[in-house]
């Protein structure tokens, strides 16, 4: 069953453009969703849902975020990335969005601290398969319009 996992994540992966993704997501737009199962968590301009990774720096205040997400996990975890100035949606609080210069030099978008990714499986608008996924030495969750982890199941 594993080896099924495995191949079925790596055909996904494979088949998706990640720099298509990362193209049409560098809209600086967060909106808040809601579902019977999730309640409400954060996604982009075009209805996208975003993710926090647990093992990435959280900024606060003083304190920088900064990711560790980088190669085979940015292709799996393609990072929000964005150009322009960020603009929140209603129920969200402009004071918890932000920005941080990735390795690569683009900017990827931030929200209570958090730095804000998408998952390669979530093909479409409102589609949520990476709540509570363990990978990459990390777990990923939703996050709450209040800029906290989501750990609705």
């Amino acid at each position: 069953m594993q080896v099924w996992k495995t191949a079925l994540a790596t055909a996904l992966a494979a088949a998706v453009s990640v720099p298509a993704l990362a193209q049409s997501g560098r809209d600086a737009v967060l909106n808040v969703e809601q579902s019977d199962q999730y309640e409400r968590y954060l996604t982009d301009g075009q209805g996208r849902t975003l993710y926090l990774f647990t093992k990435d720096a959280q900024g606060d205040g003083d304190g920088q975020a900064a990711s560790r997400c980088h190669d085979q996990c940015a292709e799996v975890w393609p990072p929000h990335s964005v150009d322009g100035e960020p603009q929140v949606g209603e129920g969200l609080d402009p004071s918890l969005v932000g920005t941080l210069e990735r390795e690569d030099g683009t900017t990827q978008l931030t929200y209570g601290g958090w730095p804000l990714y998408r998952f390669v499986k979530d093909q479409a608008a409102g589609e949520v398969k990476g709540q509570d996924v363990h990978g990459f030495d990390g777990e990923w969750y939703l996050l709450s319009p209040d800029g906290t982890k989501n750990d609705a199941q």
